[in-house]
Formats: C-alpha cells, sequence, structure tokens
C-alpha cells in the first residue's frame, strides 16, 4: 500500500507537466499530497484541488525547479501514486522535438503511437513472481485525445491529431546522424519522456493521452539552427501558456467521458496463477490488481 497522509484527497484527472509546466493554474483548495509507494517517492508532491468543479492531481514530472533528468524520473512511483489517488485518466505535457517540416514550433501535436528507444528504465510493474501481459497495439486512449483535440481547436491552436512519438534515453539531443535515421524511420516528434510512462499508465488501467508541445526541429532541419536549450526554453515558454488553456477546456469534458477499455487493461493480461504469486506482490500491486484477484490473503 502507498503511504500518505490520511484522508488524501481524492482526483479524477490526473495532469502530468513536464518542461516549463510546473503548476497548474486555476486550481482552487489546493492540497499538497506527498506519497511514499512501494516504488519510491513520486518527483514531487501532488497537488490536489479542484478545477472547474472537477477534481485534479497535477504532477511536475520533472519536479519543481526541473530537479530530474529524465532517466532519474520515477515513472513507477509517479503513475502509482495518481491511481491511489483515484485517478482514471492522465493528460501528459511534454516538450518535443519536430521530425517534419509541417509541425512547426509553437504547434501541439496529439500522438497516437510510441517508439521506446530507451534503454535505462524499468518499464513494468509486474515483476518479482507475477507476470501481467496488456494490449499495446494502440498506446493512447482515443477518447482522451479526442477531448484534447476538440480543447485545442476550441482555444484556436493549431493542433496536429496523430503522429509517432519517439523517445530516446537522453538527456543529450540528438546527434544529426541520429535524426537523420529517426527521419527515416517515420516518426513525426521526439521527446524523453513519455516512455515508460505510457506502458505503465496502461498496466495501472489509467486512460493517458500526450499533449506534445513543438519547441524545435532537432537538428535534422538544414535551414536552421541545431537545437539549444536556450532556443527550447524560449518557445516552450510561449507554448505553456497556450497548454494551460487547452487543459482548462479539456479537463471539464474529460471528467464526463465514458468509460473505456482503458480501465479493464488487465482483465485478461495476468498469466500467473493467482495461488503462485507471492504475497509480497500481491500486497505490492493491490491498487492494480485487487478488483482481478481479490483482497490480500490472509496470513495463517
Amino acid at each position: 500500500m502507498s503511504k500518505s497522509e490520511k484522508g488524501a484527497p481524492k482526483a479524477d484527472i490526473g495532469i502530468i507537466g513536464g518542461s516549463g509546466l510546473y503548476d497548474m493554474d486555476g486550481l482552487a483548495g489546493i492540497r499538497e499530497v506527498r506519497i511514499r509507494t512501494p516504488f519510491g517517492e513520486p518527483s514531487d508532491a501532488l497537488m490536489v484541488g479542484t478545477l472547474d468543479g472537477v477534481r485534479v492531481a497535477f504532477l511536475s514530472r520533472h519536479g519543481r525547479g526541473h530537479r530530474l533528468a529524465p532517466t532519474d524520473i520515477n515513472y513507477r512511483a509517479n503513475i502509482y501514486a495518481l491511481k491511489t489517488l483515484g485517478v482514471r485518466r492522465v493528460i501528459s505535457v511534454s516538450a518535443v522535438g519536430s521530425m517534419k517540416e509541417a509541425l512547426k514550433p509553437g504547434h501541439v501535436v496529439l500522438p497516437d503511437q510510441f517508439i521506446d528507444h530507451t534503454k535505462r528504465r524499468t518499464g513494468t510493474f509486474f515483476e518479482n513472481g507475477i507476470v501481467a501481459h496488456v494490449a499495446f497495439a494502440d498506446p493512447v486512449c482515443g477518447t482522451l485525445s479526442e477531448t484534447l483535440h476538440k480543447a485545442a481547436q476550441g482555444v484556436g491552436a493549431t493542433v496536429h491529431q496523430g503522429g509517432t512519438y519517439l523517445c530516446i534515453e537522453g538527456p543529450q539531443f540528438s546527434s544529426r546522424g541520429e535524426s537523420f535515421l529517426y527521419r527515416q524511420w517515420g516518426v513525426d516528434v521526439i521527446g524523453m519522456t513519455n516512455m515508460p510512462e505510457a506502458k505503465l499508465a496502461r498496466e495501472a488501467e489509467l486512460c493517458y493521452a500526450t499533449m506534445a508541445l513543438v519547441t524545435d526541429y532537432d537538428c535534422w532541419h538544414g535551414s536552421e539552427e541545431s537545437v539549444t536549450v536556450e532556443m527550447i526554453l524560449a518557445t516552450l515558454h510561449k507554448n505553456v501558456a497556450q497548454a494551460r488553456r487547452i487543459l482548462r477546456a479539456a479537463v471539464p469534458a474529460a471528467a464526463g467521458a465514458q468509460a473505456c477499455p482503458c480501465a479493464t487493461a488487465l482483465q485478461y493480461a495476468i498469466v500467473t496463477a493467482p495461488e503462485r504469486i507471492p504475497a509480497a506482490m500481491r500486497k505490492r500491486l493491490q491498487p492494480l490488481i485487487g478488483k482481478y484477484l481479490g483482497a490480500e490473503p490472509k496470513s495463517k
């Protein structure tokens, strides 16, 4: 079980803020909740409050002050903490580089596919005696992504629905050779943080969608300067205000959406015989698997 303050407030929508988005405007009645999970501590305290009548939990992916590199983010603790607060839908906000001419800095992309090119991250909750294979052919919740699309259109953003997000390990940006190779793969945007975040959200039966904010053209674009932190931050600051408007419009609609298959992703995914699952893992994963395996067995 996770450890947090007694009577920790519940939330329906989780927002994971990426580079530049370290808090959420408009949250009322904010309570700062610190949760220690079986996988360690999340990136930061979760800010739980009400946004236009909807209970929202906001988490800064890199921590306030941008303390955590992509590899050092505790993705499992972040998703687990949101799950224990009752979150059902997660909106991920991420800064990305564009791999296509038409996806210009300042645009918003709503990817529907991912390529995981990371090397040093644990990408599952299921280990040490329990195995689960969730379906991941369609890694993004289509309902939640469509909600973001309509919200982005409603606030006048230039938004592109669909596309492939390539997640690299970082923290370095791509070499020019890598950038040219990724272009041949046909990917649309490149980032460092949505894997294994999206995989873990699926294992936790959470709807997950990414709002990718284009900041640069990586280093493949011959007429543009090679990507620098200064370039990214300059564009990102302009994007953040737009992202806040989209979130403000999307949250009420997302909260009212009907349940989708994301909520039953584990129904047939756990392949380990129940009687063979170690008691310690049953206890550790109770928020995820409890509805399928029942309460933790009592010790004799």
